[in-house]
């Protein structure tokens, strides 16, 4: 991934481990650019749900400050060839703004931003499943892919 970025940046992580991997690979990066950082895990976002009926819920007032970013970077641990639970609520959620007719005018702003991908396993590159799945969710919605950088990190015991 290039450093210096030029464009605004935010970086949404989440993983089960505040202070690991994923983290001291996100505050790398963070450190060779100026990007704010969220942990999604410090915010309640519930899994998606057809009635939309949400308590006490982050989600929206979370995205609408990320579409402020022209670029998002996406940073994970591979989990069983996945993301962690909240990164895929979070995803997940994305479908309230493709459901409601006065949210979609805001979800097609996302067609002029990029993305990106930090992620870390004990394996020496992510598994393209992993990847692809970040990939096709965020082309689909119009953003344009930069770039992947993943780091092997210890095995697992």
């Amino acid at each position: 991934m290039q450093q210096k970025l030029n464009r605004s940046t935010v970086i949404i992580y989440s993983s089960a481990r505040k202070n690991g991997n994923t983290s001291a690979h996100v505050n790398s990066f963070a450190e060779q650019n100026d990007v704010r950082v969220v942990c999604l895990d410090d915010y309640k976002i519930p899994p998606y749900c057809y009635n939309k009926n949400y308590k006490n819920d982050d989600f929206y007032q979370l995205f609408e400050s990320l579409l402020n970013y022209d670029h998002w970077v996406f940073a994970s641990p591979v989990y069983w060839y996945n993301t962690t639970i909240q990164m895929k609520a979070f995803i997940d959620r994305i479908t309230d703004y493709m459901d409601d007719e006065h949210l979609k005018p805001r979800l097609r702003l996302l067609r002029s931003k990029d993305f990106s991908l930090l992620s870390n396993a004990s394996s020496i590159e992510a598994p393209e499943v992993f990847v692809q799945m970040f990939k096709q969710t965020f082309n689909y919605l119009g953003m344009s892919f930069v770039s992947h950088q993943h780091k092997k990190t210890q095995s697992a015991v």
